[in-house]
């Protein structure tokens, strides 16, 4: 007998089979039949289907690889509805596996058992196998953004809802601040610098967030000079770290539509960041420089270690710290700094990158002066 008229004849005592052996695995003992059948009676009939298709040699290697056809990636599947409903009834990605290896273990096991091999049963294997693959690269799939959109949400929803008790402290802080006695001026001096931390994470927090969730970053460009604008942010930071040397040079036009206040922040995260993991002893060098076609703007400083060019682009992403401390992998921190500066150079259509290199590292954001004027947004 064929397997697709198998899956097809004995569905029924696949799925309670599978559903069976499902129970025995710890993640999925608890979970009621009708949520552990979910889609799956949909999946077998889009196996059944897929092994009465021809199918060439390369289609054949695509599918082993998880890349659909063609055909399937016009609409959503049953293993893409499967994944979806299965992160929103909270399941771990772990149950979801668990899923298919009970499924693939069901048919071939109960397959073998109802017929003897004919001489098309190894192809059926295959075939069946490579469908299965691809069931769970889409279950998986989908599943993955359905679990990151969630937790976009709550980042959101967090960072929206600490803002009013942390608006309370800083005014409490601020109160405190103007009838203490001077013997407290130190202490609330730390409050004071403590909630204003507070609150430079939560916007950064949400600025992650709007553009994780595709909402992109909002932009107010004016004509400003660059070169003002960086002059007076480098003033806060010497403030902040009085034993840092931080040295600026301009050159060139600097002279630009841009939003000054995002450029600030940039230049601050990747200040602060130079001058928490570079060498005390060497200084941090700023340097902006302008041409026809766009201003760029360098911080680089001195290192211990050399960052490899493998580990370089995850310093920009989010929430995510290697198993290797490294230089700018700040442990205390969200992780958020080089991601928001990066998101602000792509908001104004530019770039944001390191190199390292004889024990230096340098981050070079480069902003066309293309950029159309008014509000933007980046996705």
């Amino acid at each position: 007998m064929q397997l697709a008229d198998f899956i097809e004849f004995s569905k029924e005592e696949i799925l309670a089979d599978a559903v069976a052996y499902a129970r025995t695995i710890d993640w999925l003992k608890d979970e009621e039949e009708a949520v552990l059948r979910n889609h799956l009676p949909r999946v077998l009939e889009a196996i059944s289907a897929d092994l009465r298709t021809l199918q060439s040699r390369t289609a054949s290697i695509d599918k082993s690889h998880g890349v659909a056809p063609a055909a399937a990636i016009a609409r959503e599947t049953a293993a893409e509805t499967h994944g979806l409903l299965r992160a929103r009834s909270g399941l771990h990605i772990e149950q979801v596996f668990a899923e298919y290896r009970a499924l693939r273990s069901s048919v071939l096991r109960l397959w073998s058992e109802a017929a003897p091999p004919d001489p098309d049963a190894l192809r059926d294997v295959g075939r069946f196998n490579e469908a299965i693959d691809q069931a769970l690269a889409e279950s998986v799939r989908v599943y993955a953004a359905e679990v990151e959109r969630w937790r976009q949400l709550f980042l959101g929803i967090l960072g929206h809802d600490l803002r009013a008790p942390l608006n309370a402290i800083t005014l409490t802080t601020e109160l405190i601040t103007q009838r203490a006695p001077g013997d407290l001026t130190s202490t609330t001096a730390i409050l004071r610098r403590s909630t204003q931390r507070m609150a430079s994470l939560l916007d950064s927090l949400l600025d992650y967030n709007r553009a994780g969730l595709g909402g992109g970053m909002v932009l107010a460009p004016t004509s400003i000079d660059l070169g003002a604008a960086c002059n007076e942010e480098l003033e806060l930071q010497r403030a902040a770290h009085p034993k840092a040397s931080i040295e600026l040079s301009v050159n060139g036009n600097t002279q630009g539509e841009f939003d000054g206040s995002r450029i600030r922040e940039a230049l601050g995260n990747l200040v602060t960041n130079a001058v928490k993991h570079g060498l005390p002893s060497e200084p941090v060098l700023v340097r902006l420089e302008g041409d026809d076609e766009a201003v760029r703007l360098w911080v680089e400083n001195a290192i211990a270690q050399d960052i490899p060019a493998s580990e370089m682009e995850q310093l920009f992403e989010p929430l995510r710290r290697g198993a290797v401390q490294r230089p700018f992998s700040d442990r205390t921190h969200l992780g958020l700094g080089l991601f928001i500066a990066r998101q602000i150079a792509k908001a104004h259509g530019g770039e944001l990158n390191g190199l390292s290199a004889g024990s230096r590292v340098r981050f070079t954001m480069t902003l066309p002066r293309s950029s159309t004027a008014g509000p933007q947004r980046t996705k």
